[in-house]
């Protein structure tokens, strides 16, 4: 099935239909199958099959339930695309029926058709609004298509429902954050780090929530335990040296990136080794990682405005005579003024040394 079909065209209901591959057959006994099949139906032996044909009074009558318990089988099994067929008969069988319309939606978002899977998810949260895995299901599908807003008034409802949920109180935090409200993400990111203090991703979250407050020290203490809890990637280190550049600690932020650059080498590490660098005035290693990060992206243009402004201290240094490094400086400034023309510092430069 493709990713975002609402349903599957409707199984006629005549005396030999049935949901593809057998589902029906086994939801009925959804109890006794075993790990190799659907298991033998009422009246079956293993050596003669049916004992005789069964009237449509004494076939099992196969509900709603049924197909969501078959196809929790067939996605355990990885048949999912049964699976979902299954979830979606149910939906068609009982549409007022919540615990089909988050199975279903599980799938879509595993398949990254989040579209789908909000409108699920949704679906479940309008009919059952006290369901918490429905209400924290849609507001999560919502994050994932930066329907910010809407994630934290799902999240609100789900938190209503069960206030002390830990990813519940990580995820509105995080929705908040992007929303560029770290005021109002505070409180749950302190929670989330509460109700879990050895998680490293509540530690990350709320040292993001305070470096957006400005709070750089706390930050730092954040990241730093986060940093004993889980395994060091380039993106925990890059907070961390952003946060003690903010401190103006540009020695720790220093080493700090360049185990980021041998982690996780990449334009932004770069870009921001080379500022330490230049604010320890270490002017030519400053200089190489800033070329370094236009290796990675040649579009970066921070990292172009930082070879610019080595470039231009060279040419002071020369008692303005070193004219190669000004024209290049400028050719720098004005690339990086045609990617990003809002720029007031770049375009004072440009019309201090241009001339």
């Amino acid at each position: 099935m493709t990713p975002g079909t609402p349903s599957t065209p409707r199984i006629r209901r005549t005396a030999r239909s049935r949901v593809p591959g057998g589902v029906l057959a086994c939801a009925a006994t959804l109890l006794a199958v075993a790990p190799g099949g659907c298991g033998m139906m009422r009246g079956e032996t293993p050596t003669t099959g049916p004992s005789r044909v069964q009237s449509s009074s004494e076939r099992p009558t196969v509900t709603a339930g049924d197909l969501v318990a078959a196809g929790r089988v067939l996605r355990t099994r990885g048949d999912v695309e049964r699976a979902l067929r299954a979830f979606e008969r149910a939906i068609e069988m009982n549409p007022q029926y919540t615990a089909a319309y988050l199975a279903a939606g599980d799938i879509y978002r595993e398949q990254g058709d989040y579209s789908s899977a909000e409108r699920s998810y949704g679906q479940a949260a309008q009919i059952e609004p006290r369901n918490f895995d429905a209400q924290y299901s849609h507001g999560l599908a919502l994050q994932l298509l930066s329907r910010f807003g809407e994630a934290v008034r799902a999240y609100l409802r789900a938190l209503a429902i069960r206030p002390d949920d830990f990813q519940a109180n990580l995820n509105i935090a995080t929705a908040y954050l992007q929303l560029g409200d770290a005021e109002q993400g505070l409180p749950y990111a302190q929670r989330a780090v509460r109700l879990s203090p050895s998680s490293g991703e509540a530690r990350v979250n709320l040292a993001s929530i305070y470096a957006g407050l400005g709070r750089h020290t706390e930050a730092v203490t954040e990241l730093q335990q986060a940093s004993e809890m889980m395994s060091l990637n380039g993106s925990l280190l890059l907070n961390l040296a952003n946060s003690l550049y903010q401190l103006g600690r540009f020695a720790e932020a220093a080493n700090t990136l360049e185990e980021a650059v041998r982690l996780e080498p990449g334009a932004i590490a770069y870009e921001r080794l080379g500022a330490s660098r230049y604010r320890l005035g270490q002017a030519t290693e400053a200089e190489a990682a800033f070329r370094r990060s236009l290796e990675a992206d040649p579009a970066h243009y921070p990292a172009m405005n930082g070879v610019a402004v080595c470039l231009l201290s060279r040419y002071v240094l020369s008692d303005q005579t070193d004219e190669a490094a000004r024209l290049e400086a400028m050719g720098m400034l004005r690339n990086s003024l045609r990617i990003e023309p809002q720029q007031p510092r770049v375009i004072e430069l440009v019309r201090q040394f241009g001339a």
